[in-house]
């Protein structure tokens, strides 16, 4: 039997324990290292890689993935930001919008499943303090809000080795996936470089390289000599193999010896057992048992194992320590004295050397069996890759019991059916078992389960990465309505009931999974559940409210899927409604038809039959209407593109017509600076057309237009000033000249506009402008409807500001020659 575990909880719903230390930098005065320079002598840099500057509008995120060896020793990754948070400013701004980075181990975080990474944020600086709890990263993630610099260094005593991701998202949320007419708030900037170190030596460890640690050989074994819990022989005679790992070391008080072994396949149970032990001291030549002396063992997946860090712990007094379904992968055994000391003649003797022989046993069973005495079921998966939809695959059980040729597959046939009296009414359930392998790169997909029938389903199902479930080594399960994993980071359920179960494991672990389907025994059983095992890119293709995407991440090395959700629904799965039936009747309604405004300054266009603003200023009306009534998914008349191209084109030309009017040239300038600005705004509209920049753009060409047509008019109406000036007689009569000249150009620039009219323009346009400042992703459908209403209605004021021209305003300046011979001409 197993040792009760000391000072150690059992292997249970979390995984083995990890402790992920995060040293931070948060300025650059702030230097943090935990290494001196005497440890780089022994390791080497092992893969190094620097991510250029990126910037992260709002609901962007970035996936970073990271390989580590098995012979790694560190983890560095130094991140650079223009993100300038405080302590305070950070508590101040909402979760859902706040820059944060999240690390997981094995797939890509996603806090959107679950609001339990947003509402665990850990807050302030990152430091030893502030994630010294983070237990089982390989199914939770943690996320810390983004500083200026941050400097991350892991050790292979802190992490594992394998596949690690961290992601940087600009905001969280159900809004992350929805699609936005605009996206407005605050970007960032971050650059990060990444380096791996390794040990030089083998058998080295430990972050400083300097902790030696033997690998142990392990050889087949005769069955008369397992030591573990499990009998070797079961009563149908299906003998299961042991592989032995044996050997001898010493060592002297205050020492510790730290052993590893791999594990290649899912084992029955791992045995650890110490034998042969004796002692010696520095008093004494003679080597003799050891009494009270006990050897203490501490097991610790992926990471070397001590007193504090591990996962397993008991004492290797005779009885050895068992692990219940161990992972594959490395583990971690240490070895320890409890109690090394001994009196020798009435003296207490310390320093002592203590010999033993380690023994680790790996039980397995034969490839189609599993559980006690090896009678239960086990099913290898074969993937089968789906044609039409890249990315995904589903997987049916390799077996002669049955033949699908579809993605779904009976149970009845494929359940471990052992009856009560084979196991001695000791068990009144039994377990079926099915493995599949997650392909590497497939990170970012999802695992989609599915189990029907038209009963009852009496079935509970188990899933585990790296090994065979139980009821007390899991990571997602599902019992019943009320006993499930639905809380859980990246386990989503939907529409489960007594008769169907219906669930995902998002953004699955690349490698091995095991499932296992927990039943009562039962002789016979006329029931008939179907399931389905499959690997999908999005959950729910989107739940038909978006479009599926996929991106890679900054390595290219995975590729992870996402939902692009409609205008009215958002999260991860486009499952949350955002905006109610409704809601979006009357957005649309207000989008489409504020547009009416353009009516305005149409209207005055053509009484003024100025057609070319006319034309403008109908059609870009019409387009704008079209256009939101596509945007918001009501109708589409052309596609999205054209109809986003001919609003805002149209909408450039609008503004700048108005600004051109508001001259008297003639109608062939006016033609020529019409072609010139078209260019330019169409130039616009086509690159980048929503970008804030583009408003004071076409304010400055439209200004520019007005500026142009105004000296135009100059240099028609007073293009006989340099020859008056040559036929002035004096200076004095010069400036007399000038004297009258700017009087009359001040007049008639006061007689050009109707001033209340102008200033009411101004005001339109004001509010206009505070309309377009006060626009977000959520009040954008009302702030951008009060926009086409103030922006049509500036123009109107605009439009209505020019005056008529009067007969005087065409009048030039008298010739000086002409007002010289009136004045000497006799009365």
């Amino acid at each position: 039997m197993a040792r009760r575990p000391i000072a150690s909880p059992p292997p249970a719903r979390v995984p083995a324990g990890l402790l992920l230390a995060l040293i931070s930098c948060m300025s650059a005065a702030c230097r943090c290292c935990s290494a001196s320079l005497d440890d780089d002598v022994n390791t080497f840099p092992v893969s190094s890689f620097s991510y250029p500057e990126t910037r992260l509008r709002p609901y962007d995120l970035r996936y970073i993935r990271v390989d580590l060896p098995p012979w790694f020793s560190s983890l560095s990754i130094t991140l650079e930001s223009d993100v300038d948070l405080g302590i305070e400013s950070i508590e101040q701004v909402p979760k859902g919008t706040l820059p944060m980075i999240c690390f997981r181990d094995g797939s890509p975080p996603l806090p959107d499943v679950s609001s339990t990474s947003v509402n665990g944020l850990v807050l302030g600086s990152l430091s030893n303090q502030s994630v010294e709890s983070i237990q089982g990263l390989q199914n939770v993630e943690q996320c810390y809000p983004m500083k200026k610099n941050i400097t991350i260094r892991l050790t292979n005593e802190q992490i594992s080795s394998g596949v690690w991701y961290f992601g940087l998202f600009n905001g969280v949320g159900p809004m992350r996936t929805q699609s936005k007419m605009i996206v407005r708030g605050p970007a960032y900037s971050f650059s990060a470089n990444v380096s791996v170190e390794g040990c030089k030596a083998s058998g080295m460890w430990g972050q400083n390289c300097n902790q030696t640690v033997d690998s142990l050989s392990c050889s087949p074994l005769e069955s008369s000599n397992i030591t573990g819990s499990i009998p070797p022989v079961s009563y149908n005679q299906t003998r299961r193999s042991v592989l032995s790992c044996n050997q001898n070391s010493c060592f002297r008080n205050g020492e510790v010896k730290v052993y590893t072994v791999d594990i290649m396949i899912m084992p029955e149970e791992l045995s650890i057992i110490a034998t042969n032990l004796s002692f010696s001291s520095a008093l004494s030549s003679n080597t003799g048992s050891v009494g009270n002396i006990s050897l203490l063992c501490f097991a610790r997946y992926g990471r070397i194992a001590s007193a504090a860090l591990h996962d397993y712990a008991g004492t290797l007094d005779g009885e050895p320590l068992v692990i219940k379904s161990p992972r594959v992968g490395r583990w971690f055994i240490t070895i320890l004295s409890a109690n090394l000391s001994k009196d020798q003649g009435g003296s207490k003797v310390s320093d002592m050397t203590v010999c033993y022989s380690l023994e680790v046993q790996i039980a397995e069973c034969p490839l189609a069996k599993a559980g006690p005495n090896c009678m239960w079921e086990k099913y290898v998966l074969q993937t089968f890759l789906r044609i039409s939809v890249p990315f995904e695959s589903y997987y049916l059980p390799v077996s002669d019991k049955m033949s699908s040729n579809s993605a779904n597959f009976l149970l009845e046939p494929l359940t471990s059916n052992v009856s009560s009296g084979e196991l001695n009414n000791t068990w009144t359930y039994t377990w079926t078992y099915f493995l599949l392998d997650i392909p590497h790169g497939a990170a970012g997909g999802n695992i989609h389960v599915r189990l029907s029938s038209d009963t009852k389903i009496k079935y509970e199902i188990y899933a585990r990465f790296g090994g065979l479930p139980s009821l007390y080594s899991w990571d997602y399960y599902y019992a019943n309505k009320t006993r499930s994993s639905d809380n859980s980071m990246l386990f989503k359920m939907y529409n489960s009931s007594e008769e169907k179960i219906d669930f995902y494991i998002i953004y699955a672990r690349e490698g091995t999974w095991g499932f296992g389907l927990r039943h009562a025994i039962s002789s016979s059983s006329k029931d008939q559940t179907t399931m389905s095992i499959s690997l999908e890119r999005c959950p729910r293709r989107c739940s038909y409210h978006g479009d599926c995407k996929y991106a890679y991440d900054a390595s290219g090395l995975t590729t992870y899927s996402f939902c692009s959700c409609d205008r009215n629904h958002g999260g991860f799965d486009c499952s949350i409604e955002i905006v109610s039936h409704q809601g979006h009747v009357l957005q649309s309604i207000f989008l489409i038809a504020s547009n009416a405004a353009a009516i305005l300054p149409a209207y005055w266009a053509l009484r003024q039959k100025a057609f070319a603003e006319w034309v403008l200023f109908t059609s870009s009306g019409i387009s704008s209407g079209l256009y939101h009534a596509c945007d918001v998914g009501t109708w589409c008349a052309l596609s999205f593109g054209v109809l986003q191209f001919m609003d805002f084109w149209l909408s450039f030309m609008a503004v700048v017509s108005t600004f051109v009017y508001l001259t008297t040239i003639n109608e062939v300038h006016k033609r020529t600076i019409h072609t010139a600005v078209a260019i330019l705004t169409a130039l616009l509209a086509i690159t980048k057309a929503t970008r804030s920049a583009n408003i004071i753009l076409v304010m400055a060409i439209g200004a520019l237009g007005l500026l142009v047509g105004w000296l135009i008019e100059l240099s028609t109406k007073y293009r006989s000033l340099s020859s008056s000036f040559g036929l002035c007689l004096n200076m004095l009569d010069r400036w007399q000249y000038i004297g009258q000249w700017l009087p009359n150009l001040v007049k008639r620039f006061f007689r050009r506009f109707r001033w209340g009219f102008l200033m009411a323009g101004f005001v339109a346009l004001a509010m206009a402008g505070i309309s377009w400042k006060l626009e977000t992703s959520e009040s954008y459908w009302i702030w951008h409807s009060l926009w086409h209403v103030t922006i049509y209605t500036s123009s109107f004021f605009f439009l209505c500001s020019k005056a008529n021209p009067i007969n005087g305003d065409d009048q030039r300046p008298l010739d000086a020659n002409y007002e010289l011979t009136r004045q000497n001409s006799p009365e």
